[in-house]
């Protein structure tokens, strides 16, 4: 099982880099039947909505004042976050780790990720590397590594925590449409 990562900063860019490598291994073990995904789960768990968090209110929101990204791609990888949580929110409701409906909720949170993870480092991060100078993303990275921790430290990846960030993104949607 992939160890949590513990990060302290560095470029922005190489940190959630580092998180989403450490993703695809997480989601690897999760489809492996000798792995123990309970544990792999809750670790993936709480790097996920660690990492959301983090990048929601530290990365996105100076990447949009530097005009690395505008704010159609802040609100398309908010909602892909969303998406992503309530992938991982069907997967924790599922009983048995062992069971077809688990093999098939991890498929699902999957392909929401896998696709995220492709578009970030595509549309947010390139731009990152490229429009914004190094000791900005420098400090970006120990802004993002302090808050993925303090998320973390406080447990955010309680099934309680991903179920009503899960119904605040249902509320948000409802309350545009």
């Amino acid at each position: 099982m992939p160890k949590i990562l513990q990060q302290t900063g560095g470029d922005v860019v190489e940190v959630i880099l580092a998180d989403h490598r450490w993703f695809e291994e997480a989601l690897r073990e999760l489809r492996d039947v000798e792995s123990d995904r309970d544990a792999v789960l809750a670790d993936l768990a709480t790097v996920l909505i660690a990492h959301a968090e983090a990048e929601e209110s530290t990365v996105y929101p100076a990447l949009r004042k530097k005009q690395a990204i505008d704010s159609g791609e802040v609100e398309h990888s908010e909602h892909e976050h969303d998406e992503g949580n309530e992938a991982l929110l069907a997967l924790m409701e599922v009983a048995d780790s062992s069971s077809e409906e688990f093999s098939e909720k991890t498929h699902e949170l999957s392909e929401a990720l896998t696709h995220h993870i492709d578009e970030e480092e595509r549309d947010i991060l390139n731009p990152a590397r490229t429009e914004v100078d190094q000791e900005v993303r420098l400090r970006l990275g120990t802004e993002f590594a302090a808050e993925r921790s303090r998320q973390i430290d406080a447990g955010c990846g309680a099934i309680e925590n991903v179920r009503k960030l899960v119904e605040t993104a249902q509320k948000k949607t409802a309350d545009k449409n």
